[in-house]
């Protein structure tokens, strides 16, 4: 659907991503006319640079892994050929038809697009330039959902050469000999655990102590075991000096002087907001010095403007965008008084191994002044996790008067526990509620069981 200009909607959105759309579908389905304002492709960096082309690389390379841990076995031996341009050809028609998929829907809901960039010029009022020229458009609420990009400190910026942000790393078609990941996060260790099993030979710089350094301790210690197993080089707290693309390879320099050479970089530090030039100042709203957009207790920027997902600055998950994106839509219709209330936020890492994490870990809960208890259960006892060769890794509950506040687990398969966990962290389980159930045998939801149920140590 097209707009002509000087058009009016109940509910204006600014961006076409995981929050956007959530928010679209939830305004229309209250009776409210909706416009959606998206500068470049539907579905946000979740779907066309982050969430689904990173699971598609790594669901497709999964059986390079499975392998592996058979072949250590002696019951299994071969190679493994994968076709990183015909992945990429697939990942381009799937992106594509999903992206289809979020315009056909916003379409059957009478829900207008208007493809172009939209810039806030007064209160109530916005311009969206199209290739058709310049559209006006009034609205009663305006949500902000322009979501995140890339960043980069100082001297190490992506040039498009040899030094590469995650956006220009998804792109590549010839696998890399040699890569250096600036970053332990999440971004980075999908990404290394991607090119690692395509033959790429994998060194990875953190600051922090350690690798996925806002994880349990006891999760990062597992992480880089099965990292340096697999023949990582790893530098945790360490320092970037400089990185640049010299003479067709990448060339980091640490604060230390060390140098480290490689075919490619990937820069994983982090992502900040979409926000700059959206004349956001004209409706009223505030910026952070990052740039993220300042929200009250109801995801409200200014009066009668919001702002949800990455954007926000929040939670950058895009389950966490949808959330809020639905819960803003419902507040405009009347539908939701209260204040945002997000509960538990479950939290993944993807590949192998896999982690999950939901609720409070024993840190935190120390840091409140509480007096938590742990209790495990190990990856080696259960029968899933035996059946893939993969054994290393545990579950592990923290407790608070008895009841769980929080849960994560790293190992095989471990994120498919998450919805599971987050309802026993919501709910505040006993050990008596997992003894209420039957768990079917033989899964790997029995690990969370035998967590549930084992005695309890000082944390």
């Amino acid at each position: 659907m097209t707009s002509s200009p000087s058009e009016r909607f109940d509910v204006v959105i600014l961006g076409g991503g995981p929050a956007g759309h959530a928010c679209a579908v939830e305004a229309s389905a209250c009776g409210r006319s909706v416009a959606v304002i998206e500068a470049s492709e539907l579905g946000g960096t979740c779907l066309n640079r982050g969430c689904i082309p990173t699971k598609l690389f790594l669901g497709a390379t999964d059986c390079v892994h499975e392998l592996a841990a058979q072949a250590k076995m002696r019951v299994a031996s071969g190679s493994i050929a994968i076709d990183l341009p015909a992945l990429q050809d697939r990942k381009a028609k799937m992106l594509a038809g999903n992206r289809q998929a979020i315009e056909k829907d916003l379409s059957a809901r009478g829900i207008t697009l208007l493809r172009g960039r939209g810039t806030v010029v007064a209160p109530g009022m916005v311009d969206v330039v199209t290739a058709e020229g310049t559209v006006r458009v009034e609205y009663g609420d305006l949500v902000v959902a322009t979501g995140s990009r890339p960043t980069a400190f100082p001297g190490m910026t992506p040039d498009g050469d040899r030094v590469l942000d995650s956006d220009g790393i998804l792109d590549l078609s010839d696998v890399p000999q040699s890569m250096v990941i600036v970053g332990g996060g999440v971004i980075g260790l999908e990404l290394g655990r991607f090119f690692a099993r395509l033959g790429t030979s994998i060194t990875v710089v953190e600051a922090l102590d350690r690798l996925a350094p806002w994880e349990d301790p006891e999760v990062s210690k597992t992480i880089a075991q099965l990292c340096k197993r697999e023949k990582w080089t790893i530098h945790t707290g360490k320092r970037v000096a400089s990185l640049v693309s010299d003479g067709g390879r990448a060339r980091l320099v640490l604060e230390s002087g060390d140098e480290i050479l490689a075919e490619v970089a990937l820069v994983a530090t982090g992502r900040g907001p979409v926000t700059e030039g959206l004349g956001l100042e004209n409706a009223g709203c505030r910026l952070d010095r990052r740039g993220f957009v300042t929200v009250d207790e109801r995801l409200r920027a200014a009066d009668h403007v919001w702002a949800v997902g990455d954007v926000n600055g929040k939670a950058m998950l895009a389950h966490a965008a949808s959330h809020q994106g639905a819960y803003v839509a419902r507040c405009i219709s009347g539908c939701d008084t209260g204040n945002y209330t997000p509960g538990p936020m479950p939290w993944c890492i993807y590949g192998a191994p896999e982690t999950m994490r939901v609720g409070e870990m024993p840190a935190e809960l120390e840091a409140r002044g509480l007096h938590p208890r742990v209790s495990r259960a190990m990856l080696a006892a259960n029968p899933i996790a035996q059946a893939h060769a993969s054994v290393q890794g545990f579950v592990k509950i923290a407790w608070v008067d008895g009841r769980v506040h929080g849960v994560t687990a790293v190992g095989h398969g471990v994120a498919h526990l998450i919805t599971q966990a987050t309802i026993m962290v919501r709910d505040g389980w006993t050990a008596e509620d997992a003894r209420r159930i039957i768990w079917a045998h033989p899964t790997l939801d029995e690990a969370l069981r035998h967590a549930l149920t084992a005695d309890t140590t000082d944390a």
